[in-house]
C-alpha cells in the first residue's frame, strides 16, 4: 500500500488511523511537511472563499489570504510530493496563485507547467448532504472519470439564506440545520477518492 500524507485535516476525522495514511493535523503543522510521500492536502479555506471578509455581520474585517501561508504551502508540497488539493468552488486562491479556473459543469483540464490539472466536482455525487462544489488541483497523478456536474436535487450550502444568516452558520438543508462541521466534512466515499489518486503520483 503506498505510503500518503494527508494535510491540513483533524487529527480525529476521516483521515485518522487509515493503513498508509499520515495525517498532519493542526498541532503538528502542516506547513512543515517536507515529504517524501504524495499529499492529499486541505488547506483552510475561510480566508478565501465567497465569505473571506467574515460576513456582513464581522465585528472586524479580515484580510483577503490571511491563512498564515496554509495554502502556499499546501501548493509546493502537491507540486513537489504530487497529489491533490481541494479547495472550494469559487476559492481566490485558484487565482492568486494562478492556477487555471476549473469548468463547473465538469471535466479536467490542463497541464500546467507542473503537470497539474484541474476540475470541479460536487461533493453531492460522493455522500455530502449538499452539493458543495469542490475544485481540485492534482499533479503527476492518473486523473480518473468522475461524475461532474452538481447532483440534481442536492441543494447548495447556503440554499435559501440570507448572507446575514450564512455569516452566523445557520445553514439549512432540508428544514434541518447542519453545522458548521457537518458543512466542512469530507465524505467517506470522498475521501477514498482522493487518497486513490494522490497513491498513483509519480
Amino acid at each position: 500500500m503506498r505510503q500518503i500524507a494527508a494535510l491540513y485535516v483533524m487529527g480525529d476525522g476521516p483521515y485518522a488511523g487509515l493503513p498508509g495514511v499520515d495525517v498532519w493535523d493542526e498541532e503538528r503543522d502542516a506547513r512543515l511537511y517536507r515529504g517524501p510521500h504524495p499529499v492529499v492536502a486541505h488547506p483552510p479555506c475561510e480566508r478565501w472563499g465567497r465569505y473571506w471578509s467574515g460576513g456582513p455581520n464581522s465585528k472586524r474585517k479580515k484580510k483577503l489570504g490571511d491563512d498564515g501561508g496554509c495554502f502556499g504551502a499546501a501548493l509546493y508540497a502537491v507540486r513537489r510530493f504530487g497529489g491533490v488539493l481541494e479547495h472550494p468552488e469559487a476559492s481566490h486562491a485558484f487565482a492568486h496563485y494562478g492556477l487555471m479556473r476549473p469548468a463547473w459543469h465538469g471535466g479536467w483540464s490542463g497541464p500546467d507547467r507542473f503537470g497539474g490539472m484541474v476540475c470541479c466536482v460536487s461533493q453531492g455525487w460522493y455522500g455530502h448532504r449538499a452539493r458543495k462544489m469542490t475544485w481540485l488541483y492534482v499533479v503527476r497523478c492518473d486523473v480518473p472519470e468522475l461524475r461532474w456536474g452538481p447532483k440534481p436535487g442536492c441543494p447548495r450550502l447556503d440554499w435559501g439564506l440570507s448572507r446575514e444568516k450564512m455569516a452566523r452558520g445557520q445553514t439549512r438543508f432540508k428544514g434541518e440545520r447542519l453545522s458548521k462541521k457537518q458543512r466542512k466534512a469530507t465524505p467517506i466515499p470522498f475521501r477514498d477518492l482522493l487518497i486513490s489518486i494522490a497513491r498513483t503520483a509519480r
